[in-house]
């Protein structure tokens, strides 16, 4: 199997590469986490310039019809670079939901404002008590005349603050955790009856629980099938967690450099820490582990292809087992390895590692996808 890049994809690599090592240093990235919202307008329009931000819509929708190892290949460059912008909020998740399901009226409206940059977007689904269950949803959305009215309360939403729209998972019949009666719908952010309350993650991201009630729409802010959201939800949520596994080996790639840099040029008792055979040993370790994520990356951004929807969900979920669990390694043994200093705020190794967390505790942790695969009876 050929895991080389194209020449357009060496090319894409290079552009987005390029782009962030401009822009994109670690003190800058500390004046970007002051703007409004934690991230760079500016930033968010060189995306857009450079078609980033179009990059997985058809042509047709005025897009570049990429797939999803340009994806990939974007979102190893932003863990790299730490990138704050919502590109996964908006791109990847919101706009998820519009490629897969909405309609061509849906798509006309907002796919212009996602690919130009002068629109954002969130997706609202978590829930205080859903866990990581996508079909735990207590948030209603009842009929009323042709549309609904939604109420309920989502938790986290990323990018939530700043949205210009929300795509709000919402409940049309039935109960709690029934797997039926789900919707996926399209919110202004600024409708009647929805409250934002925004306040920063710990990874230097940003987002808001969003308290919605009696907001009312029309019967086209459904995305699809309203009584039978679930497949589409559940579809885009694995799209999200390929581009975190992807994100991942990106911080972990520059976790590992930076490390590595730092105990060749640490000195302790005259010499380099780093001619020292143990932290030599726990250096390789970092790598294997390095290398054991991005090939299950690999094979979950293969796996989107599949046809099979039980074996395309196994498959991402091995692959969230195995960059979670990598994620941990690579994040406690670079700050292990660079002692007190990897704690403090002003080491970016540090931050490295908190988003590490993060991804590692989104859209299902570790244990939660290797209960998955274990249900599955495994990928074999």
């Amino acid at each position: 199997m050929d895991f080389d890049l194209t020449e357009e994809q060496r090319l894409l690599k290079d552009s987005i590469d390029g782009l962030l090592a401009d822009a994109y240093d670690f003190d800058k990235r500390k004046l970007y986490m002051k703007e409004k919202g934690g991230w760079s307008r500016a930033i968010w329009s060189k995306l857009a310039e450079q078609g980033l931000l179009g990059l997985p819509f058809s042509e047709e929708d005025g897009g570049f019809g990429a797939g999803g190892v340009e994806t990939m290949i974007v979102m190893e460059a932003m863990g790299r670079a730490l990138v704050l912008e919502p590109y996964l909020a908006t791109v990847v998740l919101s706009g998820g939901f519009l490629r897969h399901g909405g309609s061509a009226a849906q798509k006309e409206a907002h796919l212009p404002g996602i690919i130009d940059g002068s629109k954002t977007f969130a997706f609202a689904q978590l829930e205080k008590q859903s866990r990581y269950d996508l079909f735990d949803v207590a948030t209603s959305a009842k009929k009323k005349g042709d549309g609904y009215v939604i109420d309920g309360e989502k938790f986290v939403v990323l990018n939530g603050e700043n949205a210009d729209t929300l795509i709000v998972t919402a409940r049309t019949s039935g109960g709690q955790r029934d797997k039926s009666g789900i919707g996926v719908f399209i919110v202004p952010a600024d409708a009647k009856g929805v409250t934002r309350k925004g306040y920063p993650t710990q990874d230097g991201l940003h987002a808001a629980d969003v308290t919605f009630t009696g907001v009312e729409v029309g019967a086209d802010a459904a995305i699809g099938d309203p009584a039978n959201g679930l497949p589409l939800i559940e579809r885009v949520v694995d799209e999200a967690r390929i581009a975190l596994c992807a994100e991942a080996v990106g911080l972990m790639d520059e976790s590992l450099k930076t490390t590595v840099e730092y105990i060749k040029t640490r000195k302790q008792f005259g010499v380099a820490i780093g001619s020292f055979q143990s932290l030599q040993h726990r250096a390789s370790d970092m790598f294997v582990a390095l290398e054991q994520a991005r090939s299950m990356s690999m094979f979950a951004t293969m796996a989107a292809e599949f046809d099979d929807a039980k074996e395309r969900a196994t498959s991402i979920a091995a692959a969230k087992v195995q960059i979670g669990k990598s994620a941990k390694f690579v994040g406690q043994q670079s700050i292990q390895l660079h002692g007190g200093i990897g704690m403090t705020m002003e080491a970016r190794i540090g931050h490295y590692f908190k988003r590490l967390t993060m991804i590692e505790s989104s859209f299902g942790d570790t244990d939660y996808h290797t209960r998955r695969v274990s249900e599955a009876g495994g990928l074999i």
